[in-house]
């Protein structure tokens, strides 16, 4: 029985066939992938709100991962970072207590991008060598990888800004570490959904137009989430802290004062937490047109199901966004936000992913096998 079912093999577009255990497997670890890159997001926000991202001065990919453990090897470490700005200019006068509670932070998350080489790597070259893993998924497998490593070097890169000449990292820098994870995030959930699943017709020219408009969707919230990180940047978030107005006025004045113009929309936080409401507000109506729309041309049921859940997310992260400006940012709101935002992200992603064509399980024989 186990042999016959063994056997039985899902196919895939383009050709390529995949047996249904080895896919099983590999959605297994690669969703396990995906929540340790949710941990990081999220642990990488812990980060940013306790300011304790320059905390460790330097980079050291393999060595790192060993934290001070001996009282000298503590005190080296506190001297490097009072040599930096961030030190002399804001936090002169702190106790080495004080320093190890922000040193942890930063050593947990650089310890997460560790683990997460480590959980894709070991896997995977087991996975090869057994040859389990088709040829056409081995270059989107490798890409993953190189994807890891490239946001490593992003957060060094990020670091490093802030580590001279100013007391915070470049909010540029963070806007582009956070969007990258973001987009790690994301091409690993477009491989769990993929994996031993099979197109059950090819989209027809009305579901073309709702798979453009999800697209759009998503494009939308992705540029949401990279204005969040402009706003955290800046702790933009921890001023003007009134809704719906800002100042008394809905739209207020000062939002174009930096010179030239255009660096209002990344260097001013009025005009940066201005813009972030702006979007959010678009993002919500957005995502209740799509939802009507594709109600009333009566599209598939599970892709309507798909836009209104992604509909009640983005009003649900709206009201989580007002609630946590309102307070002023406290830890634990702020992250609860942006695990709304990769929540809303991830939602948005699977209905790009269902409007693309109707989806069907591989077969159950193959899935139980």
């Amino acid at each position: 029985m186990s042999t016959v079912a063994h056997s039985i093999t899902v196919s895939r577009p383009g050709g390529v066939s995949m047996e249904a255990h080895h896919a099983k497997a590999l959605r297994v670890w690669l969703a396990c992938l995906a929540l340790l890159i949710v941990a990081m997001i999220l642990v990488g926000g812990a980060t940013r709100l306790t300011d304790s991202g320059l905390s460790i001065t330097e980079w050291k990919p393999v060595t790192g991962v060993i934290p001070p453990l001996s009282d000298s090897a503590w005190q080296e470490a506190f001297d490097a970072y009072r040599k930096i700005p961030e030190y002399l200019e804001l936090k002169r006068g702190m106790s080495l207590e004080e320093f190890k509670t922000i040193y942890w932070w930063e050593w947990g998350h650089r310890f997460l991008g560790r683990l997460i080489g480590a959980a894709f790597l070991l896997p995977f070259l087991a996975f090869w060598a057994a040859g389990h893993i088709p040829r056409g998924w081995l270059p989107r497998l490798v890409g993953l990888f190189v994807l890891g490593g490239l946001q490593g070097a992003m957060g060094w890169y990020m670091v490093k800004s802030g580590l001279v000449a100013r007391v915070d990292v470049s909010q540029y820098r963070l806007a582009a570490h956070l969007g990258l994870a973001v987009a790690i995030l994301g091409y690993t959930l477009w491989l769990v959904f993929d994996l031993g699943r099979e197109r059950s017709r090819a989209p027809q020219s009305g579901s073309r137009a709702a798979a453009w408009i999800a697209g759009a969707v998503l494009a939308l919230i992705y540029l949401q989430i990279l204005a969040g990180g402009l706003v955290a940047g800046l702790d933009a978030g921890f001023g003007y802290n009134t809704w719906p107005l800002i100042n008394g006025a809905f739209v207020p004045s000062g939002l174009g004062e930096a010179e030239p113009w255009g660096l209002n929309l990344f260097e001013n936080p009025l005009t940066v937490q201005f813009d972030h409401r702006m979007l959010g507000y678009t993002v919500v109506l957005a995502t209740i047109a799509q939802a009507g729309w594709l109600a009333l041309r009566r599209e598939a049921p599970e892709l309507v199901a798909s836009a209104f859940i992604l509909m009640c997310l983005a009003l649900l992260q709206a009201t989580l966004g007002v609630w946590t400006l309102l307070l002023a940012v406290p830890i634990g709101l702020g992250l609860a936000h942006q695990a709304g935002a990769i929540l809303l992200f991830a939602a948005a992603l699977y209905h790009v992913w269902l409007s693309l064509g109707a989806t069907a399980p591989a077969p159950q024989a193959a899935l139980s096998a």
